[in-house]
């Protein structure tokens, strides 16, 4: 994974894109329609997003309305502090970037896993300092078997491979089927899937800085259980990066109960 490709391969991939861009032109990522670059978004779809940037929370990055200090934590992580470090997302997950993602999830169109990753590799800019190991939330083998894909394992696997990093694809197993979390209240979500993960690759986990990857992060129920198996396998920290976020609102118990995932 972290080995660099020879030169005549990087020029022959860019080659082979660069045809592809004539043969088939680039379309939206999001709406289908055609754009100048391969893995773009179309002018309309690009305003619907709500990209997360700063200012935000240091340890969930909740975005803020206004700019505090450097390094200010949110009230909910001060009053429940999360098991992760660190979260970053691209985006907010809302009526915008749902198609998107459920579309990436769902239906086949994992050949956008690279251009995610690109944004996910900006967003996740400081949990790419030193040398993190990437490791993917997993499905249990029912649901890889019925979905034959892990949405979360692709895009680990793809940012490792732009950032030069290592990833770990089976680090963790899910050893439990778990009703899915889309129509769940925060704290059924923890019921859920206590116990449902365990440890596979501990040599891969000990003493590293490991960077959890999923699609989205709602409550933080699944990253949180994730999080903690990781730290008894003695990793040294562990961040979460994910393509998308449920952005905390005041009616957000009830607003996650709309979420289809």
């Amino acid at each position: 994974m972290n080995a660099a490709a020879p030169l005549w391969a990087k020029g022959l991939a860019k080659a082979a894109a660069l045809a592809a861009d004539v043969l088939l032109p680039g379309r939206c990522l999001r709406c289908g329609v055609i754009v100048s670059e391969t893995g773009a978004l179309c002018s309309s779809c690009w305003e619907t997003m709500a990209f997360i940037a700063a200012p935000q929370c240091d340890r969930c990055g909740q975005p803020f309305e206004v700019d505090p200090a450097s390094g200010v934590v949110c009230a909910t992580c001060i009053a429940d502090p999360p098991a992760y470090q660190r979260a970053r997302a691209v985006f907010r997950y809302d009526d915008a970037s749902r198609a998107l993602i459920l579309r990436f999830k769902h239906g086949d169109r994992t050949g956008a896993a690279p251009h995610f990753a690109r944004w996910m590799v900006r967003a996740g800019g400081d949990l790419m300092d030193g040398d993190p190991v990437f490791v993917p939330v997993p499905l249990h083998p029912w649901r890889l078997w019925r979905r034959r894909y892990n949405q979360a394992a692709i895009l680990a696997v793809a940012i490792a491979r732009q950032a030069g990093k290592t990833c770990v694809p089976d680090a963790l197993v899910r050893i439990r089927a778990t009703p899915s979390q889309g129509r769940l209240g925060r704290g059924q979500r923890r019921r859920n899937v206590k116990g449902a993960f365990r440890l596979k690759r501990p040599e891969a986990v000990e003493g590293k800085r490991i960077v959890l990857v999923d699609d989205v992060l709602t409550t933080g129920a699944t990253v949180d259980e994730c999080v903690r198996i990781l730290q008894r396998g003695h990793a040294s920290q562990v961040d979460v990066l994910t393509l998308a976020r449920v952005v905390l609102t005041p009616d957000f118990e009830i607003a996650e109960n709309t979420l289809y995932s």
